[in-house]
């Protein structure tokens, strides 16, 4: 839809949504953190300090997520001009609209991933995935209405985004406050802040945040090196990695349910369960990922014709495609799933010194030597990305077999 308005369009609403990634799997880190604490306290059948940190959680996300919308709002130059390199007017214009709009949702993005996180706690993923139903239902009727008949631009993308996200931060925020709920959020704006049970939450949301914040960065920083290769390639890379997250959908939806299990497991003090699932897991999201990246190969020829892109960007779109099918078959699981038991399990630190590590010397340096001193252009960020997942899986594969990560207490 954003492509009916132009590739200006789509590439300064993907440098954009960069920055919104970002901020997401920021949230979704702080989520995950109280997650792990409420799901150890479950394990332990200690109800009362698991509503607690869901409480907390919840809280604590909401005025974070206030301060870091102003941040935004302020820092927006810098983040279009900064952060973004040097792009063409048309595109900065773009993005500039986009954001200004699309910065109002992150207060709401925070109190869905809280919600969302304190739900799956519970065992009850149905919730989240009805609210995202109703959330695209919402954006993709916005959009078509905004952009096909009011003939609105950028607005028109960015206007949905908002009201969507608006609408399952209220929804999932009714639903959380049900006293009947084992775990629920209690029905008042007074609220004393458990500087105790945050640490603990933090103690998990805070290197795993980090480690999300610094890898998008990183992405960030590797899509300023994009944007000097033109327009065609900023916007053969931003349809590439929307396609792309279709390929590791099933595994980013398993390791959010992941955590629940093997915080429980953890919190009940069977590690022998928690090795069990890991490995279980592990292998689902294997099978999965295959499948759903064999459909995307199957389907990219008619993907494509959605998009009027040029002959170049539709040839760079599709060997991006399918480079990524391949190596997220066999190593996007391991590179991401296994350190989700880590998590679970109150180990946080390693994962995240390996994340930044590996995306320093790999996804950065290695983008920069291939993308622009060997030639390779856009492909060549992308073949960086792959190199970091093979140094990743070697590295958890070993932390996994040492067992060191059985030696941690969240709680």
């Amino acid at each position: 839809m954003v492509a009916y308005v132009g590739e200006a369009a789509v590439s300064g609403v993907s440098l954009v949504d960069y920055i919104m990634a970002l901020l997401i799997n920021l949230f979704g880190a702080l989520a995950t953190g109280g997650a792990v604490i409420a799901g150890q306290y479950m394990g332990r059948r200690q109800l009362g300090k698991a509503r607690e940190a869901a409480n907390q959680l919840y809280w604590f996300a909401a005025v974070v997520s206030i301060v870091i919308m102003l941040g935004v709002y302020l820092g927006r130059p810098l983040i279009i001009h900064g952060l973004f390199g040097h792009i063409s007017p048309d595109v900065s214009r773009n993005a500039n609209t986009y954001l200004t709009i699309v910065a109002a949702s992150i207060p709401f993005l925070a109190l869905y991933n809280a919600g969302a996180a304190i739900f799956r706690t519970m065992g009850n993923s149905k919730v989240s995935m009805k609210i995202a139903v109703l959330m695209n239902a919402i954006n993709l009727s916005g959009n078509a209405l905004l952009l096909y008949h009011f003939h609105l631009g950028t607005e028109g993308v960015a206007i949905p985004s908002l009201v969507c996200r608006m609408v399952a931060a209220a929804i999932i925020t009714v639903m959380v406050t049900n006293p009947k709920l084992p775990l629920h959020i209690e029905k008042t704006f007074r609220h004393r802040f458990d500087w105790t049970m945050i640490k603990r939450v933090l103690s998990i949301g805070i290197p795993y945040g980090l480690e999300n914040c610094l890898f998008q960065l990183g992405r960030i920083l590797v899509l300023s090196l994009v944007s000097t290769f033109g327009t065609a390639a900023i916007a053969a890379n931003a349809v590439s990695g929307t396609i792309a997250a279709f390929g590791i959908l099933p595994g980013c939806a398993i390791n959010l349910g992941q955590t629940a299990v093997i915080s429980r497991c953890i919190g009940a003090g069977d590690y022998e369960q928690a090795k069990f699932y890991s490995k279980k897991i592990l292998a689902i999201v294997f099978v999965a990922n295959f499948g759903m990246n064999v459909l995307i190969l199957s389907s990219l020829p008619m993907i494509m014709k959605l998009y009027g892109f040029s002959e170049l960007t539709a040839s760079l779109t599709i060997q991006i495609v399918w480079l990524h099918a391949l190596w997220a078959t066999f190593f996007w699981p391991i590179a991401f799933t296994l350190p989700t038991t880590f998590r679970a399990a109150g180990d946080a630190r390693y994962p995240m010194g390996v994340s930044i590590t590996t995306m320093i010397v790999c996804r950065i340096v290695l983008a920069y030597t291939l993308g622009k001193y060997m030639h390779m252009g856009v492909v060549g960020t992308w073949y960086a990305m792959f190199i970091d997942w093979i140094a990743r899986s070697a590295l958890f594969i070993y932390r996994y077999y040492s067992g060191k990560w059985m030696r941690y207490r969240a709680i």
